[in-house]
């Protein structure tokens, strides 16, 4: 009766004991590493100052976000890719920009032939969000003395009533209360201006030193100036009900983002952007402080283009004579009068050259069909040959002498 006579809340019931029974996992899963950095921290700061809780955030996020290096990485790959597709994007425009519906297939076309996600981008913000989450409802219900896990009900009361600044951790601005209610408003105003600022300046540090001119037009531009301004303003506006501890762990988070993304830009820049030219800058000094060439190692410069050429000649230079075909090897040999079985023994040829001229040929017959075959075996066969013209011109000589 009471379910026909409310569908819409019991409906809504449903969907909220589904959402309980699926984020769950996660509850238990932030309360266990909110648990255990705080147990480290404890050795060394009293388990119950807020400073102990604050930290155990920061060491949350940490965890995190190592965890989504990989994705990172991703992120980094895709938007290169996006970059680099930016004048295929805008032939294919051009030549279907009276059918969008083409349009979009030849966009999906193209980005599953170079393995480019165009929403990759968005990737860590969105598997962040259900940590974000599970970290609110266990701040918001540590904040009533409740808990979603058994692992949390041990340190309730201490989460609490943790301060920083006069400020309990669990409040949030619009649902301050008591006599710290003014501290907890200035800490979350600080912290909702930080976490805004540092977002703001990480996406901004992306489009202006490490994007093309071209990647700033067209549906790529779009995505960036969503990244730019909607998320800002989203975070901007949803902080005043964000738990002191939520704000700590978004602040941290994009911390982290800002610090991995100036390492590579820094390291790593795409080819055609600012960051690009600065790196090269930074090489060029580098090569005249320590009295090399300017342009020496320098990518994209002539003198990285002749040290490729240079190692690219080398291989050239260890390679195998080529294999003859066999038409090749039968004219070869018998062109060069049998030259190919010189280095067998040379002071029998040079004997055997009176011998040839007095021989029959008869004799010579069976030598040049041997000779094609460039074998060892010719040279070797020709020796008898030639001790016996030897042997003729001493008998010829003892002959002579004894008359």
């Amino acid at each position: 009766m009471t379910l026909l006579a409310i569908p819409g809340l019991a409906v809504w019931d449903g969907i909220v004991d589904l959402f309980n029974t699926v984020m769950t996992p996660l509850y238990w899963a932030v309360s266990a590493l909110l648990v255990g950095w705080h147990w480290l921290l404890s050795q060394v700061l009293d388990p119950n100052s807020g400073w102990a809780w604050a930290l155990s955030i920061v060491g949350l996020t940490i965890t995190i976000r190592t965890i989504l290096i990989p994705l990172f990485v991703r992120q980094i790959r895709s938007s290169r890719n996006m970059q680099l597709l930016q004048p295929k994007m805008k032939e294919l425009q051009k030549k279907y920009g009276h059918d969008r519906e083409k349009l979009g297939q030849e966009m999906m076309k193209l980005y599953k032939e170079t393995g480019t996600n165009p929403f990759s981008s968005c990737l860590p913000l969105l598997l962040q969000s259900p940590i974000f989450l599970a970290l609110f409802r266990v701040l918001d219900y540590a904040a009533k003395g409740q808990w979603h896990s058994e692992i949390m009900k041990p340190y309730v009361n201490s989460l609490q009533h943790a301060k920083i600044f006069g400020a309990e951790i669990s409040q949030t601005f619009l649902k301050a209360s008591g006599s710290g209610s003014g501290n907890v408003k200035v800490v979350a105003i600080v912290l909702i201006i930080l976490m805004t600022a540092t977002m703001f300046t990480t996406q901004l540090q992306l489009m202006r030193k490490n994007m093309p001119k071209e990647a700033l037009e067209g549906q790529a531009a779009q995505m960036q100036k969503i990244m730019l301004y909607v998320f800002p303003i989203f975070f901007l506006i949803g902080g005043f009900n964000f738990p002191i501890g939520v704000l700590i762990y978004w602040f941290i988070s994009n911390l982290w983002t800002m610090g991995q993304q100036f390492y590579v830009i820094r390291r790593n820049p795409a080819p055609g952007t600012p960051a690009y030219d600065a790196m090269q800058a930074r090489k060029r000094e580098a090569n005249l402080r320590h009295g090399r060439p300017a342009d020496e190692n320098v990518p994209g410069t002539a003198g990285a283009a002749t040290e490729t050429a240079v190692s690219d000649r080398r291989p050239a230079q260890r390679q195998q004579p080529k294999r003859q075909s066999r038409s090749d090897r039968k004219s070869g040999p018998a062109a060069s009068n049998g030259q190919t079985s010189a280095p067998v023994d040379e002071t029998p040829v040079q004997d055997d050259v009176p011998a040839k001229q007095d021989a029959p040929k008869q004799t010579q017959a069976p030598a040049a069909k041997k000779q094609p075959a460039g074998k060892k075996g010719s040279g070797a066969k020709r020796q008898p040959a030639a001790k016996s013209a030897a042997q003729k011109k001493a008998a010829q000589k003892r002959s002579g002498g004894s008359r």
